[in-house]
C-alpha cells in the first residue's frame, strides 16, 4: 500500500467542491446491494455510450452489485486530479481508469489492490486467471517501475492517420495519403493551396501521447533514466516541424481535441493524427470517403509509438467492494463484453482470448479502418510516465509548453530546453 502524497491535500480540499458536483458520486445512504463507483475517462465520442451499456448489462445481470460509473473530464490527468480530491476527502472510487503515462506516480502516490492479491482472496480456485487471459507483452503495460502489476489492461490504442480520401484527390494527392512526416507536411501545403482547407491537426487533449510518437519515431526519448530527455536535437526537429505548420504555414490547425476531430469529421480538414479510439466517432459521422492507414515515420528510421488508453485498477478498502469489484472486472474482461467495447471505441481488444476469436476476426474484416491500429502493435512502447511525485505537475508542464509553442509566444528552440530543465529541477 502506499501513502498518498501529503502536500497534494491543499490542492485536493479545493478541488472537493466540484467533484462532489460530479453526477454518480456513490451517497452514503445504506444500500442492499453493494455499491461501487467506477470512475472512467470515456466521453460520448470514444466509449462513454458503451461504458454505460456495459455498466448496465451487468447491473441488470445480477441482484447483488450496482455498479455508478462516473465520468471524468479532461482524460486521465483530471482523473488524477479529482482522484486527489477523492482521497482527501475520505471518498475513494472503487475501479479507476489509470492511463498508462500514470502507472509509476499512481502507485507510489494512492492506494490500491493489486489484481493478483485480490484474486487469491476471493478467486483462489482461478489463481492463474491473469496468465490464462492476458499475453505477457499486454500486462507488462500495467507495471511499474518496480516491477509490480498495478492493475489489468483495459483499453489499448496507437495513433493512426485518418485521411480524408476525397478531399486528398481534389487537391491532386495520392488518395492513399503520405508515408512519412515530411510528406504529411507537403501534402497539407498542397491541399491549403488547392482547396483552401486545412491539410492536418494532431489531437491536442490534456496529455502529450501523440507528441511522444511524433518525437520518438524521429529518435527523440521523452524520458531517459528517469529524466526528461525530450529537447534532443531530433526532439526540436520533430516538434519543429509540427510548430511550422501550425505558425508558419498555417496548413495544421490548433484546437482543442474535440473541435479538432469535428473539423476533421466536418470535411475542413484532410489528415487527422489521433486514437485509434476515435474511429467509431469517425467512421459514424463523416459523410467522405475516409481510412485510416499508420503513423508516418521519419525518413527510413523506425517508427516507435506510444501505448495509449488504460489500466483498471481496484482502489476499494472496504471488503465487501473488493470481492464485488473483482466480479465486476472479470465482467468486463469476459470475450463477449470486451468484443463491445472494441467495437464501441476502436480500443484494440486487452485479452489474448478475444484477439483470435472468430467474432474478432469477423469484426475486423467488416471495420477495416482497424487494420492500421492492429498492424503496428508491434511498433508500440510505453507511454512517457514522469517518476516521482511531480509526475502530475511535470505533465502541466508539457502542456503549457505546447501551447506557447502552437501561439507562436516562444520558439521550439527555446521552450523544449527550457521545459526539460524544468522538469528536471522539480524531479530532483
Amino acid at each position: 500500500m502506499k501513502k498518498f502524497i501529503k502536500k497534494a491535500i491543499s490542492l485536493a480540499m479545493v478541488a472537493m467542491t466540484s467533484l462532489s458536483m460530479i453526477p454518480g458520486g456513490v451517497t452514503a445512504s445504506a444500500q442492499e446491494k453493494v455499491q461501487i463507483n467506477y470512475w472512467h475517462v470515456n466521453a460520448d465520442t470514444q466509449g462513454g455510450k458503451t461504458v454505460d451499456e456495459l455498466v448496465k448489462k451487468f447491473n441488470e445481470s445480477q441482484d447483488e452489485i450496482e455498479v455508478v460509473a462516473t465520468f471524468n473530464p479532461d482524460m486521465y490527468k483530471g482523473l488524477m486530479q479529482n482522484m486527489q480530491a477523492a482521497v482527501a476527502g475520505g471518498n475513494t472510487p472503487d475501479v479507476v481508469q489509470i492511463g498508462w503515462a500514470f502507472v509509476d506516480y499512481f502507485s507510489e502516490n494512492f492506494e490500491y489492490n493489486t489484481p493478483q492479491s485480490i484474486i487469491d482472496q476471493f478467486d483462489a480456485e482461478n489463481k492463474n486467471y491473469l496468465e490464462d487471459n492476458f499475453l505477457e507483452n499486454v500486462l507488462d503495460l500495467a507495471v511499474n517501475k518496480d516491477g509490480e502489476l498495478v492493475g489489468l489492461p483495459y483499453s489499448i490504442s496507437n495513433p493512426v492517420l485518418y485521411i480524408n480520401k476525397d478531399l486528398l484527390k481534389e487537391a491532386g494527392l495520392d488518395e492513399n495519403g503520405p508515408k512519412t512526416w515530411e510528406e504529411v507536411r507537403e501534402f497539407a501545403k498542397t491541399v491549403k493551396e488547392q482547396t483552401g482547407k486545412y491539410g492536418f491537426y494532431l489531437q491536442q487533449p490534456a496529455d502529450n501521447w501523440a507528441t511522444q510518437a511524433l518525437l520518438e519515431s524521429n529518435g527523440a526519448n521523452f524520458i531517459e533514466e528517469g529524466k526528461a530527455a525530450f529537447a534532443s536535437p531530433e526532439g526540436i526537429e520533430a516538434y519543429k516541424l509540427w510548430a511550422d505548420m501550425v505558425n508558419e504555414d498555417q496548413t495544421a490547425v490548433n484546437l482543442p481535441w474535440d473541435q479538432g476531430v469535428q473539423s476533421f469529421i466536418q470535411g475542413e480538414v484532410a489528415m487527422l493524427f489521433t486514437t485509434i479510439a476515435q474511429r467509431t466517432n469517425v467512421q459514424s459521422n463523416a459523410q467522405f470517403d475516409v481510412a485510416t492507414i499508420t503513423a508516418p515515420s521519419w525518413g527510413d528510421k523506425d517508427i516507435r509509438i506510444p501505448a495509449g488508453g488504460a489500466m483498471l485498477v481496484l482502489t476499494s478498502q472496504d471488503e465487501a467492494k473488493k470481492e464485488a469489484t473483482l466480479k465486476f472486472m472479470k465482467f468486463l474482461y469476459e470475450n463477449e463484453n470486451v468484443l463491445a467495447w472494441t467495437e464501441g471505441t476502436g480500443y484494440v481488444p486487452s485479452t489474448a482470448t478475444v484477439k483470435d476469436s472468430d467474432e474478432m476476426k469477423k469484426f475486423l474484416e467488416e471495420n477495416p479502418m482497424m487494420e492500421a491500429a492492429m498492424v503496428q502493435m508491434d511498433k508500440v512502447n510505453k507511454w512517457a510516465s514522469f517518476p516521482g511525485q511531480a509526475g502530475l505537475e511535470a505533465e502541466q508542464m508539457l502542456l503549457d509548453m505546447r501551447d506557447a509553442i502552437l501561439t507562436g509566444k516562444k520558439t521550439v528552440e527555446e521552450a523544449l530546453p527550457e521545459t526539460q530543465e524544468a522538469i528536471n529541477n522539480l524531479l530532483n
